[in-house]
């Protein structure tokens, strides 16, 4: 790292940064618009979680010479990266930003016309796509200098990764958790991915030239733990009827926590935020303005159609309250301990609901139907996540099984506008707003 590109990060942070960002909002000053017949009043909130976004983004075109980046998969122990002064970036999340955009289509038609298979994930085909292209609707990725992955959400992202490695000439890092058959901990297993972090932290060390900081490394242990606890208390606050959020918020909201994990900045946005949902739970104030029943959602949003997915069910009455996906960065947060900063970490990430058996995410689901007291339930079967669409049909047949709980399953894709039937899914979700109605 030199000098000059140092400074140059260092000003853009501290002076740059916060003009863009002050000199972005006046330019998009509106006129208030009427009240929402559908939703309260937007979160405030969302405003610092736009700007949040929006800087860090911003910033990352400034890191060549002043910092390293590296791209990260959502289930990788970014934790172990800090101490060496990484800057992460998500290619999983810039494609879900693609696809909310509805660009996605157009990224993944780029990867397809150099021959990538369009049954391939559509999170691999955008940022594929970007990599041939350079397009992205952020306006610039900085060229990563490092590759961190972790097989525990799929195999996709190893092979996604490989290519990205050869394309770039770069390092790739793997932290490889063997699948959980059980529930047990410890063992061969445990000692397996413990000695994994060790070597990887030596490899670390060789990239970077710099030595590790065992005390900054459990800082940031404890950080990450407080970031995700905070983050469950916010997803806690859908237990509240009416709930002060949906889904369709949290979707949006979680970016801090699989971006920003182990960071400053992403424990002080939760702060602000619980304490805005923890204020309006108590007066009462529902996301949306008619709270009639409460639904589960299992799988990754359909990125494209949040807000006519958003406005359809609550035009119903129908509020998300709980979700499989958002629940995943809080699920497996007490397995943190900074005094046991490797171990605790390769519980931690082995355990994520991917990597575990099926027995154990239908008893997380019962779990959640029970404390956020669930109506329904809409399984999204995505065509580019299959780990993640697996076994939904014996879900859907097991839950109305013991809980009585209706479901519907609807077909779709994480990122990829293109693969989505209008016509076949609003006629799904009318047959079943129609059976939640006639209970």
């Amino acid at each position: 790292m030199t000098l000059l590109p140092a400074i140059r990060y260092r000003f853009m942070k501290d002076i740059g940064a916060p003009a863009a960002m002050r000199f972005a909002k006046m330019g998009k000053k509106r006129p208030a618009r009427p009240p929402d017949p559908l939703f309260a009043p937007p979160l405030a909130a969302t405003r610092r979680l736009k700007e949040l976004i929006s800087r860090h983004y911003f910033l990352s075109r400034y890191t060549r010479g002043a910092m390293p980046v590296a791209w990260v998969t959502s289930g990788a122990p970014v934790e172990i990266l800090r101490p060496f002064g990484y800057y992460t970036l998500y290619p999983e999340n810039h494609s879900a930003l693609c696809g909310a955009q509805k660009v996605g289509g157009r990224m993944c038609a780029h990867a397809e016309e150099h021959g990538y298979s369009p049954d391939l994930c559509s999170y691999a085909r955008i940022d594929l796509g970007h990599a041939l292209t350079g397009n992205t609707p952020v306006g610039r990725l900085p060229r990563p200098d490092l590759l961190f992955a972790s097989n525990n959400i799929c195999q996709t992202v190893l092979y996604w990764y490989k290519i990205l490695a050869a394309r770039y000439g770069i390092p790739l890092i793997l932290f490889d958790t063997p699948y959980r058959f059980a529930d047990a901990e410890g063992g061969p297993d445990l000692e397996y991915m413990v000695g994994q972090m060790e070597a990887i932290i030596q490899q670390l060390e060789g990239i970077s030239g710099r030595r590790f900081d065992r005390e900054a490394f459990s800082r940031t242990i404890d950080l990450a733990k407080e970031t995700s606890l905070l983050w469950g208390r916010v997803l806690a606050t859908m237990k509240a009827r009416p709930a002060p959020m949906t889904i369709f918020d949290a979707f949006a909201h979680m970016l801090p926590i699989v971006s920003l994990r182990g960071l400053e900045s992403a424990r002080g946005y939760y702060r602000l935020l619980l304490e805005e949902l923890e204020e309006r739970a108590e007066r009462g104030v529902g996301a949306i303005r008619e709270e009639r029943k409460r639904l589960m959602w299992d799988n990754i949003a359909i990125w494209p159609r949040m807000r006519e997915h958003a406005n359809l069910f609550a035009s119903h009455g129908m509020a998300f309250v709980t979700a499989t996906y958002t629940n995943a960065w809080a699920e497996t947060t007490p397995l943190l301990d900074p005094g046991r900063p490797l171990e605790s970490l390769a519980k931690a990430y082995s355990c994520v609901i991917l990597n575990h058996h099926l027995e154990h995410r239908l008893k997380l689901m019962e779990r959640l139907i029970r404390e956020y007291r669930v109506d329904g339930l809409v399984i999204h079967s995505a065509r580019s996540c299959k780990p993640y669409s697996v076994g939904q049909y014996d879900i859907k047949r097991l839950l109305l099984e013991r809980l009585s709980i209706p479901s519907v399953v609807i077909e779709a894709d994480i990122a990829d506008e293109r693969a989505y039937a209008e016509e076949q899914t609003r006629t799904r979700l009318e047959a079943f707003f129609e059976a939640l109605e006639e209970e």
